[in-house]
């Protein structure tokens, strides 16, 4: 069994970006651990969690609860954006 920190890294529901976390993962992993491989992948992330981040803030402020919406939720206002 995983460790519960590690199961909330990877719930959907609570991790907006485990596909960004596993494609930088394996990129190190491809590339022997030279991050400067990897910028692209970790860009990405950095930018998924900004974006959710502000999200979250938003929702918070204006009293929503789950503050960081569920993966549906996600998909939607994502694809609203488009």
């Amino acid at each position: 069994r995983m460790p519960r920190h590690a199961q909330h890294l990877r719930d959907h529901d609570i991790n907006p970006c485990v596909a960004e976390t596993d494609a930088s993962r394996k990129c190190m992993d491809d590339n022997n651990y030279n991050k400067d491989m990897c910028t692209a992948y970790f860009l990405k992330y950095k930018s998924c969690r900004k974006f959710w981040h502000g999200i979250m803030m938003q929702r918070r402020r204006n009293g929503v609860k789950p503050e960081m919406p569920a993966a549906e939720e996600r998909k939607k206002i994502l694809e609203s954006m488009e």
